[in-house]
């Protein structure tokens, strides 16, 4: 018996001892590798979903900025700072209840400013997610009529 200075390892379910120093090439039947596999359908969106997300978004904020910020603004002008007994709460006072300028503060000539954006951008987040459902959904608006 000759004595090898490699391990072997011994597995129960191939019967044989392994040495490690020495390896099997695996062996493929023929064409396994080109062989497709069958595909399970996947669900696949109508529309392209980065493409709407950033439309709708860039739309209302479009619309936020050129279209209803002024109406926005001005019903704001009209409601006025929340009051207590006819006073407002700093008036009243609550030394915390003013206003922080600085979050509030923008280059943007109208003074659009990050409240806006973010609030602006969420509707248009959500605006795309409502058209990203729908046109997924499977509804065919022909079905009750024909």
């Amino acid at each position: 018996m000759a004595t090898s200075s490699a391990p072997v390892f011994s597995s129960a379910f191939l019967g044989t001892s392994v040495s490690r120093c020495h390896t099997a090439a695996v062996t493929l039947p023929r064409g396994s590798i080109n062989r497709r596999r069958q595909r399970s359908p996947a669900i696949k969106a109508e529309l392209f979903p980065p493409l709407v997300i950033s439309l709708s978004t860039g739309l209302s904020l479009f619309l936020g900025r050129f279209v209803f910020f002024n109406f926005q603004r001005e019903n704001l002008a009209k409601q006025g700072l929340p009051k207590q007994n006819g006073v407002s709460h700093f008036d009243a006072g609550d030394t915390r209840a003013r206003e922080f300028s600085g979050l509030l503060k923008s280059n943007d000539p109208v003074g659009f400013n990050i409240v806006d954006v973010l609030a602006w951008g969420s509707i248009g987040h959500i605006v795309a997610y409502y058209i990203l459902a729908t046109s997924s959904n499977g509804y065919d608006p022909n079905f009750f009529g024909q």
